[in-house]
């Protein structure tokens, strides 16, 4: 899953609409509709405050005056001149397709305002046509999303729904960019991303464990950096991070940290008496995406109420 949609927005212009302009049902001035709803319309700056000290001749001669008139002369002249190509881009201009498709990326910056742009869209589209446009542009989105797995569930009459492979793919994406404002965080994480990369070799026992223990290591090192915490061992950041909703749910950490300590040959030479079956794929699979779900607990450099979300954009 490639989950972002920012990421594969360079593709949105020909995918989408491109094929939206033609539909039989189309207006000639669909590009200048376009602009419109995603290009924001220029913004006109702040008139500084009234000057106070001039000269005998009424020049002004305080230097910060002086230097607040001149930029706030500049920022008028752009934008009048800003202003005035908006204007033009959405009167139904021949130019209005060019200029949208070199623009839009500089109006793009982020996941909420590619959101967004496509809400818009939909509304405008909605606005200047009828139903069969409208339609055939949310099924142009429905099959871009479907094309390039992304996080989101398409409902009608056009509103964007994360999905629980979506969410989870975003915290691990966001645990990764987490990581790079630690080297030993880093470290940690590459170490992790290579032992289950080294499943595809083959899928032993022993490189199982492994790639349990990398990432036991990772989820250590971030939960170090939490507030509050002294704590070197899983088990004992548990117990300073706080941010339990109920005592269970700290125990199930624990107890997954416990399973990781107590097998034979994962972080140590653990108990061998207590191994009921030698350990195997589904293992794999079943603790290290438990163990990265409690990864919020263990951390605040993650916001998880943006990892759901969809803001709008700012």
């Amino acid at each position: 899953m490639r989950g972002e949609l920012l990421n594969v927005w360079d593709k949105v212009w020909s995918e989408v609409f491109v094929k939206l302009s033609k539909h039989k049902e189309a207006p000639t001035e669909l590009f200048s509709e376009l602009y419109e709803a995603i290009v924001p319309e220029p913004v006109p700056p702040i008139e500084p405050d009234e000057p106070t000290q001039y000269d005998e001749d009424g020049q002004l001669t305080d230097p910060d005056e002086i230097a607040a008139e001149e930029a706030y002369k500049v920022a008028l002249e752009n934008f009048n001149a800003a202003r005035s190509h908006y204007e033009q881009a959405v009167s139904a201009n021949t130019k209005s397709r060019r200029w949208l498709r070199t623009e839009m990326p500089l109006h793009i910056a982020s996941e909420s305002k590619a959101l967004h742009a496509l809400k818009a869209v939909h509304d405008k589209v909605r606005d200047i046509s009828g139903d069969e446009l409208t339609n055939r542009y949310f099924k142009l989105v429905e099959a871009f999303i479907d094309k390039y797995s992304l996080r989101y569930d398409l409902r009608r009459p056009f509103s964007m729904h994360p999905t629980l492979p979506g969410i989870f793919a975003r915290m691990i994406l966001n645990l990764k960019i987490a990581s790079q404002s630690d080297v030993h965080l880093s470290t940690a994480f590459h170490e992790f991303e290579d032992a289950l990369r080294d499943l595809t070799i083959e899928q032993t026992p022993n490189r199982i464990k492994t790639c349990i223990s990398k990432q036991t290591n990772f989820l250590e090192a971030i939960g170090r950096l939490a507030p509050n915490v002294t704590g070197n061992t899983l088990g004992a950041i548990c117990n300073q991070v706080g941010t339990w909703p109920h005592e269970k749910v700290k125990e199930s950490v624990k107890g997954l940290y416990g399973f990781a300590s107590d097998y034979p040959g994962i972080r140590h030479g653990g108990t061998p008496a207590n191994q009921i079956r030698e350990i195997e794929m589904r293992d794999l699979i079943s603790v290290c995406v438990v163990m990265f779900g409690f990864s919020p607990y263990l951390t605040d450099q993650l916001d998880s109420a943006d990892i759901y979300s969809i803001a709008e954009p700012v």
